[in-house]
């Protein structure tokens, strides 16, 4: 359990190009169905992090905003060094008293790592992990290699956590032409007080070609994909309109319910809840409160994707079948799609929707009513 109070800032740095990894900018490629850069701004905010700012380089912001569209993030323009991207991530930052600046390209970040950086400052102006150089090291020279004793030497690693304040100081002192390697280099020229925790072989980076098959055998042992299922039933009366899955479709009927009887978000918001297992949606907004009378079904949904992020996971997919002789779903389903996929702030091919009838059997067949069924797919930590 962490003992931090209070809020802290997040900076990203994700502006390098990526060239030593092959291909394009590593930080926006695909790992397990995430951009790598997606998996640290995630992190960061089921940890609290508020705000969270990405460094870009300027001819990538279309990539960015593909890969974190609707993660709430504040993006800054990188600079031609690391230094000058961590300063204008800095200059972003507004008044928190602590911070935490992290490698785009370390994706395996979790909450643990984050609140022990934060627990470990107490006094300290910086805290970073890092991990005992534990291999033999050899210098090449002229004459063949030479061993360098290891003694008291570290892997320094990200993220690295900072009181604002001295660490803006620190950077402003820093000689502009000199290359800085990591943040508790700058915090400590400037005589700042920067203490050690114990670092993770999971937060490695990736630099090289071969890193990616690694981190993908290394994220795939540490995340499972768990999935829940949903359904919901409501009955028509009279109305002007009926909400499905976010999208009000005109009608002489509406769905009777306590809030805006939304089935499709309804069951939506059951099959997230169960992948987590959380309860139900009546659990969470009972029916006998008179506060959720009438209420956007929407929120009831966020509400569950937001647990979800605070278990340091995150909504992959969903399938939303309607069964229903009206109204009819085909002319509005691509709406609907699209309306979740805003939602759930994922691509619109990870949404589906679909409708079938039960050929006049049933209450659903006599119109009385309306029946929805959902599955999601949630990919949580181990």
């Amino acid at each position: 359990m962490s003992k931090r109070t209070g809020p802290f800032a997040a900076i990203i740095v994700a502006a390098g190009s990526g060239s030593r990894a092959g291909g394009s900018p590593k930080q926006w490629r695909p790992l397990h169905g995430r951009p790598i850069a997606r998996w640290s701004v995630d992190a960061f905010r089921a940890a609290g992090a508020d705000p969270i700012v990405v460094v870009i380089a300027a001819d990538q912001r279309a990539e960015a905003e593909t890969a974190l569209g609707g993660a709430g993030v504040i993006f800054a323009d990188g600079g031609a060094t690391r230094t000058e991207s961590v300063m204008s991530g800095l200059a972003a930052v507004g008044a928190v008293e602590l911070a935490m600046i992290h490698d785009a390209a370390r994706p395996l970040l979790t909450t643990a790592h984050i609140d022990a950086l934060l627990d470990a400052l107490g006094s300290a102006d910086g805290a970073l992990p890092a991990l005992p150089v534990s291999d033999t090291l050899k210098r090449e020279t002229h004459f063949g290699a030479a061993t360098v004793d290891r003694e008291g030497l570290w892997r320094a690693q990200t993220p690295q956590a900072f009181r604002l304040q001295p660490l803006r100081d620190a950077y402003a002192q820093w000689p502009a032409e000199a290359p800085a390697t990591d943040d508790a280099a700058v915090v400590e020229a400037a005589g700042g007080r920067v203490t050690l925790v114990a670092g993770d072989p999971m937060l490695m980076k990736v630099t090289h070609p071969e890193d990616f098959a690694m981190i993908e055998q290394l994220a795939g042992a540490s995340r499972l994909t768990r999935v829940g299922q949903g359904l919901d039933a409501h009955r028509f009366g009279p109305g002007d309109g009926v909400w499905l899955c976010g999208i009000k479709i005109p009608s002489s009927l509406e769905l009777i319910g306590h809030s805006d009887a939304d089935a499709g978000l309804h069951a939506l918001t059951d099959a997230i809840l169960g992948a987590i297992g959380a309860g139900d949606i009546g659990d969470h907004f009972p029916p006998t409160d008179p506060k959720w009378r009438g209420a956007a079904s929407d929120q009831f949904l966020l509400h569950a994707v937001d647990l979800v992020k605070a278990r340091g996971g995150h909504v992959t997919g969903v399938d939303v079948t309607l069964v229903c002789e009206q109204p009819k779903i085909k002319p509005h389903r691509e709406a609907m799609r699209a309306r979740l996929a805003d939602l759930l702030a994922l691509p619109v091919d990870r949404i589906s929707v679909k409708a079938t009838t039960m050929e006049g059997m049933g209450f659903t067949g006599r119109g009385e009513g309306l029946v929805a069924q959902a599955v999601a797919t949630v990919d949580m930590p181990a």
